[in-house]
């Protein structure tokens, strides 16, 4: 989170300073790829395309970043672009949406939604078969892909999404106490608390009230029991429970909290609460999920709810892995296999289509 002593000393906040930590390192050119800056409708894009002939069109992948809505760039997930784009030697559009707390929701969701909107009415400028259209992203980019998915469900104006691919996802705040929160809550690189302090710098600009939400007096007890049927440890194979977990009772419902955060509820921040008739229209998906992820039971869920409305998942679960791995399969000299078994799924996945 940055260093407290800085913001006391007044030199910059916690905020500015972890994300100059977490900038990235500008890369040089790719001997196989082209790499284009542009803007789509107003947001700032990377444009990655394989530089080898094609007999076909590719598919176009466009890719949210990371970092709780309010860290990293298209510059910090560079490798992981390049990685896709070149391994499935299909187009990437990397999305460099409006960062929080100076943007609150639904501002980074609209950015990427109008950028994935005027791709789709643009692909002939970058030789991309609108049949083979993916949405993707990690932790925070794989919410907003989810989102973005929801969105264009069903819409017949534009070409349907072929799949979509999200990357250990944080798809819900309404249940901070699932097991993989017990169990994985000082584990890095995400731990429990920031999971509700980036929801709630990201919903309000501020954490003011995560305690009880991370206590669960958030939620009004009638929408507890609307949300029971989806975000639920009874909907988590008993084997993820077997670490450490011990059922959770909300404390008492605060209505004054709820009246700050309600809007935690809306699909297009929270996406496990959607309705099931927009479920049953997404695309083909694909999720990653860590064992020693917060976010591990988000994907969980979200992977049992498509599948009991008839959407086909393809689910790689990274035993040994923790959040943000896939960032590490090769980070200044480090180098983490997991994160690179991941990157590789992601890439057959995508040539499958």
């Amino acid at each position: 989170m940055g260093l407290p002593i800085l913001e006391k000393a007044g030199v910059c906040s916690q905020i500015a300073f972890t994300r100059y930590l977490q900038s990235g390192r500008k890369l040089g050119p790719d001997p196989q790829l082209w790499l284009q800056d542009a803007r789509f409708a107003g947001v700032p894009v990377r444009v990655y395309r394989p530089r080898a002939p094609s007999a076909g069109l590719r598919a176009g992948a466009i890719f949210f970043h990371g970092g709780g809505w309010l860290y990293c760039s298209i510059d910090s997930h560079e490798k992981i672009c390049r990685y896709i784009a070149r391994e499935s030697e299909s187009v990437v559009v990397s999305v460099g949406y409006r960062l929080a707390p100076e943007n609150k929701y639904p501002a980074a969701y609209e950015d990427c939604l109008n950028a994935t909107i005027h791709f789709m009415k643009n692909i002939e400028h970058y030789g991309v078969d609108a049949a083979r259209i993916i949405v993707c992203g990690d932790s925070a980019g794989g919410n907003l892909a989810a989102a973005v998915s929801q969105t264009l469900a069903g819409g017949s104006d534009l070409p349907k999404l072929r799949a979509q691919i999200l990357i250990y996802p944080g798809l819900q705040a309404v249940d901070f106490n699932l097991p993989s929160y017990q169990q994985n809550q000082g584990v890095p690189l995400l731990i429990r608390k920031h999971a509700a302090f980036f929801a709630l710098q990201y919903l309000n600009g501020d954490a003011l009230h995560m305690q009880e939400v991370l206590e669960g007096s958030h939620i009004p007890p009638d929408m507890r029991l609307k949300y029971r049927k989806w975000v639920s440890p009874d909907n988590i194979p008993e084997k993820f429970k077997a670490r450490g977990y011990k059922p959770h009772k909300p404390r008492e419902f605060k209505a004054e909290v709820f009246e700050k955060v309600k809007r935690l509820c809306e699909p297009n921040l929270c996406p496990l609460l959607v309705e099931d008739a927009v479920v049953q229209q997404l695309p083909e998906s694909f999720i990653l999920t860590c064992e020693y992820d917060v976010l591990r039971d988000d994907g969980l869920l979200y992977k049992k709810r498509l599948e009991d409305n008839g959407v086909r998942v393809t689910w790689y679960h990274l035993e040994d892995g923790f959040h943000g791995i896939i960032g590490l399969h090769d980070y200044r000299g480090l180098s983490f296999p997991a994160g690179k078994r991941g990157l590789d799924r992601i890439v057959k996945f995508i040539k499958g289509l």
